[in-house]
């Protein structure tokens, strides 16, 4: 399938600054480029069995997810080197600290959606980090728009509870 790539960026631009956002907690150009990147090299592997948008959305999700897991990872690594230091500070205005407690409360949100029961996972997933409307996930689980609101609620509420202590 030909993919006109600069109306994939156009189109999809804000979706992916959305899910990098909320994953991420942080306006992060690198990994904008980055899932531009792999959306280009993959693009002869995608097949149209679903929508292009869920299609990038999974791509800026993963591209997040292991962000987070790397920048986790390097942190729990931490020695206490000069150089060690100098590598993991992305952004001088961010103190190693600071870095830290962010990358702690990404893993607790992480965390959270992942321990949620799977029909609240699946709608908080495809509604808040894949940007779909309450309408489009009807459609794709099949189920009545109130039976999805119902669950982001209830998903929300939980959330809300298990993540009570970051908020």
């Amino acid at each position: 399938m030909f993919m006109n790539f600069n109306e994939v960026i156009k189109t999809n631009k804000q979706n992916i600054k959305n899910i990098i956002r909320l994953i991420t907690r942080e306006d992060n150009e690198d990994l904008e480029q980055e899932v531009y990147l792999k959306i280009w090299k993959s693009s002869d592997k995608y097949e149209e069995k679903g929508s292009i948008k869920s299609w990038i959305s999974q791509i800026a999700k993963n591209t997040s997810l292991d962000y987070l897991k790397s920048a986790y990872h390097k942190v729990s690594q931490a020695s206490t080197s000069d150089e060690f230091v100098v590598t993991s500070i992305k952004d001088k205005k961010i103190s190693p600290d600071e870095n830290a407690l962010k990358l702690e409360r990404q893993k607790q949100i992480v965390k959270a959606i992942n321990s949620l029961k799977p029909k609240f996972k699946e709608v908080i997933i495809m509604s808040e980090i894949n940007g779909y409307t309450y309408e489009e996930c009807a459609q794709k689980l099949k189920c009545p728009i109130g039976t999805i609101k119902s669950r982001v609620f209830n998903a929300k509420k939980e959330l809300a509870e298990k993540l009570k202590d970051l908020l």
